[in-house]
């Protein structure tokens, strides 16, 4: 813990007037609905749980809040003029900020983005993990998980502080890009996912398609590697199909039993059943698991196909936004309106009301002369 053996602590009643908020209160979020109970609580039965405070100097007020900024409000929400103090005299402030923490941290209200934010605060100090989780008496993975937290874009952050996310499926998530992070999170608020631990799997899933350079990038297999795949697909649904034709109405079979029944049906035999049927058991969740981190895979796949399409399309449509204007411009070119070409020109004239003169072929001039 903090030292704090040269610090001095008394117990008086300050005006509320005198005292000012921290402005690096490690907690940003007040229930206005909780607010207004605590302050209804104090104005019946006044303030049970003094602030703690620390002197200022040179300041407006001449003591900033430790811990208790609720209270405070609510005081001053009650029309309170005078209110008890904790003073701690001789804190630095990092201590001060310390003991603001270990007050909020463990509080229900308290949210996990704000929780997060206060140990980067500390870690920027110098703090290392270890030594935070030994200050607030947290395990080194818990600090570690909640510092990862703070590479979640703030739309998805503000999923975990209204707690739609939990902060273990957060922190998946949190190791994305932030355009999957969107991904992610909007499929599991909607309820794409039959649990957390798929949304889990989903968002790993995704971690590794990112990991990949190009979609396409793998080489092709060979035709004997396509061909090993082949016997193994034949060979898992076998398998799997046998588990479900006879393995699945066996145990059906058995729960529908009593224990008394067993009992006397097993015998001797029903200790080593036990033991067969619990290795099945520890088998049935691995392979589960395996096949739901496979599923996650998989849908991460096809989102990650969706979006090169999508993008794709995209490109495709622009360029052709791009080439229309030059098409249209070619097309003027190539059809003038009428107005806008030459005007013929008139037929000679012989003379007033002379008609035009007829051209003869050579064939009437040879007539004429015979004539």
């Amino acid at each position: 813990m903090t030292d704090t053996n040269t610090n001095t602590v008394e117990f008086i009643n300050l005006k509320v007037s005198e005292i000012a908020p921290n402005p690096e209160q490690p907690r940003k979020f007040f229930s206005e609905e909780a607010q207004e109970e605590l302050t209804n609580s104090i104005k019946a039965n006044g303030l049970l749980q003094p602030v703690v405070v620390r002197p200022v100097e040179g300041a407006k007020a001449p003591y900033m809040l430790i811990a208790g900024e609720r209270r405070w409000r609510s005081c001053q929400a009650a029309g309170l003029e005078v209110m008890p103090a904790k003073l701690v005299a001789g804190a630095t402030e990092e201590e001060a900020y310390v003991l603001s923490i270990a007050e909020n941290v463990n509080r229900a209200d308290m949210t996990i983005m704000e929780e997060a934010g206060a140990y980067a605060d500390l870690k920027a100090a110098g703090w290392e993990p270890g030594k935070i989780a030994k200050q607030f008496g947290k395990t080194e993975t818990h600090i570690t998980w909640r510092l990862g937290l703070l590479t979640l874009r703030p739309e998805v952050a503000e999923m975990v502080d209204q707690k739609q996310i939990k902060s273990n499926l957060a922190w998946h998530i949190a190791q994305l890009s932030p355009a999957n992070q969107m991904v992610a999170a909007m499929r599991y608020v909607r309820g794409d996912f039959d649990s957390e631990a798929e949304a889990q799997h989903f968002a790993n899933g995704l971690k590794m398609m990112e990991a990949q350079t190009s979609l396409t990038g793998e080489k092709a297999p060979t035709a004997e590697e396509q061909e090993k795949q082949k016997k193994a697909k034949a060979k898992a649904k076998d398998g799997l199909g046998k588990a479900e034709e006879v393995l699945i109405p066996l145990l059906e079979e058995l729960a529908e039993k009593k224990p008394e029944d067993l009992a006397v049906i097993l015998g001797d035999d029903l200790a080593r059943h036990l033991r067969v049927v619990g290795r099945l058991y520890a088998k049935v969740q691995m392979v589960r698991n395996l096949l739901s981190k496979a599923q996650g895979i998989q849908r991460a796949q096809a989102e990650a196909f969706n979006k090169a399409a999508v993008e794709v399309q995209q490109e495709a449509a622009a360029k052709k936004a791009e080439a229309k204007p030059e098409a249209a411009e070619a097309e003027k070119a190539v059809a003038k309106p009428a107005a806008a070409r030459p005007a013929a020109k008139p037929a000679a004239k012989t003379g007033m009301g002379a008609k035009p003169a007829v051209r003869r072929t050579p064939a009437k001039k040879a007539d004429a002369a015979a004539k």
